[in-house]
C-alpha cells in the first residue's frame, strides 16, 4: 500500500505470551512498505522463533549484542542510527524497569538507549504487575523521558484473570505508527462522511435494510482524523461508539440522511458515501403493525434518492468519494458508477465472498479516478483506511492544483 513506504522501524520483541502478535505486526507493516529489522531477546525468541520474523520481515533477526559478525563495525550502534522509529512490542514489566532506570545488558535495551529515534512501548503483562507500584513509578519515568506507552488493552488475559495488561492489537499499533510518522496531510480540511445502513420502515417494528456494519465508514472517519482533518460523521445505525475527535450525528433513513448531508456539505472539502443507502423504501409504511393473515403480501416500493450523485452534481461541491458494493465484476460496475455520477475517486467492493465486505473485519478495495487505479489488497480495516486516506488525499491535492474548486 506504500504509506510507510521509505520508513525504517526497529521493532523489539520481548518474553511475553503476546510476543505471537509482532508476528502479525510485522507483515502489516511490511504490507505498508516499511522496512522492518526484528530485534528479539531470548526470552522472546521462546516465544516465536527468530526464523519467523525473518520470513516476514525479509531480513536476519538480531539477538546478539556481542555478535562478532555485526560488531566489527559497531552494529549495535549503525543499527541504533538506522532506525526512524523504535518500537517494542511487547514490553514486558522487566523490559519497561531495565529501560526506565539505563540498563543496556543486551542488544535491545542498548539499541533503545544509543538511538535518537523516537521510542515506542506496548505493554504487555499481568494485571497485577501493570498495577504494581514499581510499574507504576517505571511508566512514570518513561513518559517523563518522553517515551511513547501504547496501551495498555484491558480484557482476558492469557492467566485467566482480566484487567489492564493485553497488548494493543496490530491493527491498532499499525495506527499508533502511522500517526507518529506519517505527517497530516489534510491539516485545515473538513471532510463530511456517511456510513452503516439505513432502515426504511415497513411498520412500526419492521424495516428494511442491509448488512453493512459500519465498519468501514468509521474506520475511515478515525483515519481522516488523524490525517489532521475535522470529521462530521452522518450514521445509520450501528453498534459502534463515535471515533475520538469526530463529530457523529445519528439518522436512520435515507432520506434523514440526505437532510442531514445537506446542512453539512457546504462546510466540507471532501464528501465520501461509505452508507450502504437503501435503494427503495417501502410506499407507505404502515401506521400500525402489520398481522400475519394473508399467504402473500405484496409491498409497493419507491426509489430513495441517489446521496453521491446530488452532491458530484452540485455547483461548487467537494471533492467526492463514492463506495461501490458489488457481488461481480466490481471494478467494472464501480468505474462505470463513477463516470455517470461524475464521482473524482470511485472505491469498488466485492460483498457476498467468502472474505472481507460486509460485516467484516477486513476488506479489499479497488481505487478507480480518472486515469488511474490503485489496488488495496485483503487488509483489516483500520489499515485499509489508512492507505485509503492516503490515496484520497493524493488525489485531492492533485485536483486542487489543476485549478478544480474543491468546495
Amino acid at each position: 500500500m506504500g504509506r510507510l513506504a521509505g520508513k525504517r522501524i526497529l521493532l523489539g520483541v520481548t518474553g511475553g505470551i503476546a510476543a505471537y502478535k509482532a508476528a502479525e505486526l510485522v507483515r502489516l507493516l511490511c504490507t505498508e512498505g516499511a522496512e522492518v529489522q526484528v530485534v528479539v531477546t531470548e526470552a522472546g525468541a521462546a516465544f516465536v522463533t527468530p526464523l519467523t520474523f525473518q520470513a516476514l520481515s525479509g531480513r536476519a533477526v538480531r539477538q546478539t549484542l556481542l555478535d562478532a559478525g555485526q560488531e566489527n563495525a559497531m552494529g549495535h550502534i549503525e543499527l541504533a542510527r538506522w532506525a526512524d522509529l523504535v518500537l517494542v512490542a511487547p514490553a514486558t514489566a522487566d523490559c519497561m524497569a531495565r529501560l526506565a532506570h539505563g540498563l543496556a545488558d543486551d542488544l535491545l535495551s542498548t539499541l533503545c538507549l544509543a538511538s535518537e529515534a523516537p521510542l515506542a512501548l506496548a505493554p504487555a503483562m499481568n494485571q497485577a504487575m501493570w498495577r504494581h507500584p514499581a510499574t507504576c513509578e517505571n511508566v512514570r519515568l518513561l513518559a517523563g523521558r518522553g517515551v511513547r506507552l501504547w496501551g495498555p488493552a484491558e480484557g482476558a488475559q492469557a492467566c485467566g484473570e482480566t484487567g489492564p495488561g493485553r497488548l494493543l492489537e496490530p491493527a491498532v499499533l499499525l495506527e499508533r505508527v502511522h500517526a507518529l510518522l506519517c505527517p497530516e496531510r489534510l491539516a485545515g480540511c473538513r471532510v463530511l462522511i456517511t456510513a452503516g445502513a439505513t432502515r426504511e420502515p415497513i411498520d412500526p417494528v419492521r424495516f428494511l435494510s442491509n448488512r453493512s456494519s459500519g465498519k468501514m465508514g468509521y474506520a475511515l472517519a478515525a483515519a481522516f482524523v488523524r490525517a489532521g482533518a475535522e470529521v462530521d460523521l452522518i450514521s445509520g445505525p450501528v453498534g459502534l461508539d463515535a471515533p475520538p475527535g469526530v463529530r457523529r450525528v445519528l439518522v436512520e433513513t435515507a432520506e434523514q440522511m440526505l437532510a442531514q448531508v445537506r446542512g453539512h456539505v457546504r462546510e466540507s472539502q471532501i464528501f465520501v458515501a461509505c452508507a450502504a443507502v437503501a435503494d427503495y423504501r417501502p410506499a407507505e409504511p404502515a401506521p400500525a403493525k402489520l398481522k400475519k393473515t394473508a399467504e402473500r403480501l405484496e409491498l409497493a416500493l419507491i426509489r430513495n434518492p441517489d446521496i453521491l450523485a446530488e452532491v458530484a452534481a452540485a455547483d461548487p461541491r467537494p471533492f467526492c468519494v463514492g463506495f461501490a458494493a458489488e457481488t461481480e465484476a466490481p471494478a467494472e460496475r464501480a468505474e462505470a458508477k463513477r463516470r455517470a455520477k461524475g464521482v473524482d475517486l470511485m472505491a469498488a467492493n466485492l460483498v457476498g465472498a467468502a472474505s472481507g465486505g460486509f460485516e467484516s473485519d477486513e476488506n479489499a478495495l479497488t481505487l478507480l479516478w480518472e486515469g488511474g487505479r490503485l489496488e488495496l489488497p485483503m487488509a483489516p480495516k483500520a489499515a485499509l483506511a489508512s492507505a485509503m486516506v492516503d490515496a484520497v488525499a493524493g488525489r485531492y491535492h492533485a485536483v486542487r492544483a489543476a485549478g478544480r474548486s474543491a468546495g
